[in-house]
């Protein structure tokens, strides 16, 4: 058995079924053993590194479980370092092969050589090299059980030549044990429980580990026995049902008024499995330090950066569970709050408050994929203004069906989608991307076409690098707008050349019966929207709400 062999049967008994490859010739053992597993590893092959990553990292956040990417030594390495460095933010397990050269050229600064010790050390979870072909499953192993322990995150595996092409012997992979699953301790659950009770505007910020390990039955039950209201964390808006009673909306870049106040006057936030990012707390001035913080996550090194009163290092499931049995049932008081600031939200997602310059609504067309897709879809957003429109008019109500980068890596979208119909194949995948992100990694498309994936491409176009064009605007005036604005080709043609029906949406009316036919659609399709420049963002001219 060569080290390809090796390699693939550890993961094949570890549980990875889907692997992304840009192949290289530094692991074409490893593409022959996959190729021999039969069905047991689905391949699919983007047409560029950092579509493996992106791919991976949606496979991954929606599946609870790492998809194996595999890129060749250098070029390959550092062209999907930007989807390794979306995992890490994002905490979304996911696994990277590198091919590299032979050992014995290694620190010759050989053919496309990189220390990737050095490259990913900082932002992914481990990176890790078999010395031998035998060390293979055990290093192999190692990696996907890392993937998922703690705070998952992205982690390396680099594989030199000759290891890879080497003899591995029979040596099994070891034994596939459950992760264990640590509670919070029993004086934090007390502390805690006790900080609630005496709360009388408590707010908890719903983070990544709910996605992660399925706790949003336990979060609903916590905050109907609390009578806490729920902010999701930023693109967390599926890790707690849009239309219940204690929900408060998205912590987005703009952070409205009815949830400014909200945060202003909270005695008591819980970050449950947050881990506190920038966005979600206004650039960290939540909490203030005035406000009393209980802090939720499987990571001390997360817990350590702020001032607690209670840091409990443990998984959310059992920390909701216990915290749910100590509680006291909340006051009227406090469910008055909390319902008010429900209603709220319920008024700011509706459209119609927002003055339109242009012919196409896309607070009204988000409405209306709404009203056609099931429950279940997976909405997916690039980096973008545009993506705003989404988080705001569309209301999440099922687990794993948002994916979107925190780390706002632009081209994550499309390639992401691809990801998202292959941990959810019986659901369609959604993805919006801005006419500038769709230029960096629209190609994957072919990809989707060439496995009949069920993925809308929804390309909002207002021909400019909008987010930055409108803070050249806000700081310089309009005669400081410079290097921002695009010249595009005609997305549905390129559509079509890549084999996949697509929509050209001009009015907002046309957009209801093109969704409806690309959603009837058997594999991928895309809608092309038209849409003015002056509609970049749902947070400005608004009419009421």
């Amino acid at each position: 058995m060569d080290g390809g062999q090796a390699l693939v049967r550890t993961l094949i008994e570890y549980g990875v079924d889907t692997a992304f490859s840009v192949p290289g010739e530094s692991y074409l053992p490893i593409l022959r053993a996959i190729q021999n597993s039969g069905n047991a590893i689905k391949l699919v092959t983007p047409r560029h590194e950092s579509g493996v990553t992106f791919a991976a990292e949606a496979f991954g956040k929606l599946a609870g479980r790492p998809a194996a990417g595999f890129v060749s030594r250098g070029p390959g390495a550092t062209n999907a370092s930007i989807g390794v460095h979306t995992a890490s933010q994002d905490s979304t397990p996911l696994l990277l092969f590198v091919g590299h050269v032979p050992t014995a050229t290694k620190g010759r600064e050989a053919f496309q050589e990189i220390d990737y010790h050095q490259m990913f050390g900082k932002i992914a979870k481990a990176v890790l090299e078999p010395e031998t072909s035998a060390q293979i499953p055990e290093v192999v192993a190692r990696a996907v059980t890392l993937t998922t322990a703690g705070r998952p995150g992205p982690v390396i595996v680099v594989m030199p030549k000759d290891i890879t092409e080497g003899d591995a012997g029979d040596t099994l992979p070891p034994t596939l044990r459950p992760r264990a699953r640590a509670g919070m301790a029993p004086d934090d659950v007390t502390a805690a429980a006790a900080l609630i009770n005496q709360a009388r505007k408590p707010v908890l910020i719903a983070g990544e580990m709910i996605s992660i390990d399925d706790a949003t039955p336990a979060l609903v039950a916590f905050a109907e026995a609390s009578g806490v209201a729920v902010a999701a964390a930023y693109r967390r808006q599926d890790t707690f049902p849009n239309e219940h009673a204690a929900y408060f909306g998205h912590l987005e870049i703009n952070r409205v008024a009815f949830q400014r106040e909200a945060f202003e006057d909270a005695d008591l936030i819980i970050a449950m499995g947050c881990r506190l990012d920038g966005i979600s707390t206004q650039e960290f001035t939540i909490p203030r330090a005035d406000q009393t913080l209980i802090h939720v996550f499987p990571d001390r090194e997360v817990l350590a950066r702020g001032a607690a009163e209670v840091a409990a290092a443990a998984d959310v499931i059992p920390a909701l569970q216990a915290l749910t049995e100590a509680v006291a049932a909340p006051s009227p008081e406090r469910l008055a709050w909390r319902n008010g600031l429900h209603a709220a939200f319920d008024a700011f997602a509706r459209p119609g408050t927002i003055h339109i310059h242009g012919q196409v609504d896309l607070a009204a067309c988000v409405a209306e994929m709404q009203s056609q897709v099931p429950d279940d879809a997976v909405i997916l957003t690039d980096s973008g203004t545009f993506a705003r429109w989404v988080h705001r008019y569309y209301r999440f109500n099922r687990p794993h069906t948002q994916a979107g980068p925190m780390s706002g890596a632009m081209g994550y979208a499309t390639p992401g989608g691809i990801g998202a119909a292959l941990a959810k194949p019986n659901a369609p995948a959604v993805a919006f991307v801005g006419d500038g992100g769709f230029l960096m990694s629209g190609q994957e498309l072919v990809a989707a076409v060439q496995h009949r994936l069920k993925l809308i491409c929804i390309l909002c176009d207002n021909g400019a690098w909008g987010s930055i064009m409108v803070s050249q605007q806000r700081r310089y005036g309009e005669e400081g707008v410079h290097g921002t604005r695009l010249q595009s080709p005609d997305f549905a043609k390129v559509a079509e050349g890549y084999g996949m029906p697509s929509f050209r949406v001009e009015r907002t009316r046309d957009f209801a019966p093109a969704f409806a036919k690309a959603l009837a659609t058997e594999g991928p399709a895309l809608l092309h929207l038209l849409l003015d420049e002056r509609d970049i963002s749902p947070f400005t001219d608004e009419v009421s709400v």
